[in-house]
């Protein structure tokens, strides 16, 4: 008996319309799909890649009470992403349209949309950089701090003489004067007063035990002493290797029951005290001015420091050199080192040659 044949159809034959349909939609869906993975991709990253050609953080203000829109305009129109649309609709999926907060920020141009709008609701606003120089008092921080908005004058003047927080340091004097140390800082605008003062007072406690191991050792009252000290040497010194020098000599002073007789303290009571402006010179009349700092006429250290030194001016008074110098000039009106004597017949030669001219 001979065999039967029978035609066999191949499974794409046997498919039915509505299968073929069913499979054109989930190829297209899945392209779709695709697509918009892609586009969102696309649009969630920076507007000319990661890396940036000039790129650096640039400043960004979002303004109280703007809309969503409003800021994601200025963001597209400032290059920082590539569609204000996609930042917006992101906002909505995410119910952030009444989160974002008011300040100012510094954007790095190579965050994705996504990274902007977390960093925009976050509130982590830009840090103001302000630098403190050496030798200032608190009366000059406290206006220089106002004027970068960092907080107001008459709050950080009062926040250096709190009670609780000299305390809280075991400063055992009427104000911070002296551990306010002198850095570059960066803080939030309108930072509370009383954070930036511990700020500061815990940078200068982090300096004084690097630069003396056996800082803790220490009592309160030679702290101060020592910080007293290198307020003045701070507002002496002009090279930096000369602060041990002139530490030198107003130790072999005080050792010696010898007034100090620095000019930095007159010029202290001037300002400070006296609210004149800073002298251009200093007259004998003005050597004489009634004060407790004015050690030309009182002896010891003055009853506080007289600014708020940095490293070199603390490392003179605490490591002060071994000379046998009791004086010391400057040697010229524009002069960068001064003149250290050994005796007074010395001193005075020195004041004749580069204050006064030879004759």
């Amino acid at each position: 008996m001979g065999a039967v044949e029978h035609d066999q159809e191949t499974p794409t034959a046997r498919r039915s319309p509505a299968v073929r349909i069913l499979l054109w939609l989930t190829v297209v869906c899945l392209a779709a799909a695709i697509a918009a993975v892609a586009g969102a991709w696309y649009l969630n990253s920076p507007p000319a890649g990661v890396m940036r050609a000039g790129g650096g953080e640039r400043p960004f203000s979002v303004n109280r009470g703007e809309s969503v829109i409003s800021i994601a305009q200025r963001l597209e129109q400032a290059g920082l992403i590539r569609s204000a649309r996609f930042l917006a609709l992101l906002s909505v999926a995410q119910q952030t349209q009444n989160r974002f907060q008011s300040g100012n920020y510094l954007l790095d141009p190579a965050m994705t949309a996504i990274q902007l709008h977390d960093y925009l609701i976050s509130g982590r606003q830009q840090l103001v950089r302000v630098t403190i120089p050496e030798g200032w008092t608190i009366r000059r921080i406290a206006a220089h701090l106002e004027d970068s908005g960092i907080v107001a004058a008459a709050e950080f003047e009062a926040a250096a003489r709190s009670r609780r927080l000299l305390q809280r340091f075991d400063i055992e004097a009427d104000s911070a004067q002296g551990f306010l140390y002198p850095d570059t800082y960066y803080f939030h605008q309108d930072y509370p007063a009383e954070a930036v003062v511990a700020h500061m007072i815990e940078t200068f406690l982090r300096v004084a035990r690097e630069i003396y191991p056996e800082f803790e050792q220490l009592s309160a009252a030679e702290i101060y002493d020592h910080v007293i000290l290198a307020s003045i040497i701070e507002r002496e010194y002009i090279a930096p290797d000369e602060a041990p020098l002139m530490a030198s000599v107003f130790y072999n002073r005080l050792n010696a029951g010898m007034r100090l007789e620095s000019c930095a303290t007159v010029v202290y009571v001037m300002t400070e005290e006296h609210n004149l402006p800073h002298p251009n010179r200093l007259f004998y009349r003005d050597l004489e001015r009634e004060s407790p700092f004015n050690t030309y006429r009182n002896p010891g250290l003055p009853p506080g420091p007289i600014s708020n030194p940095g490293r070199n001016a603390l490392q003179g008074a605490f490591y002060p050199a071994d000379t046998d110098y009791w004086f010391f000039v400057l040697r010229g009106e524009h002069a960068e080192r001064h003149h250290f004597s050994r005796n007074l017949q010395e001193h005075n030669q020195a004041t004749v040659l580069y204050l006064r001219g030879p004759r």
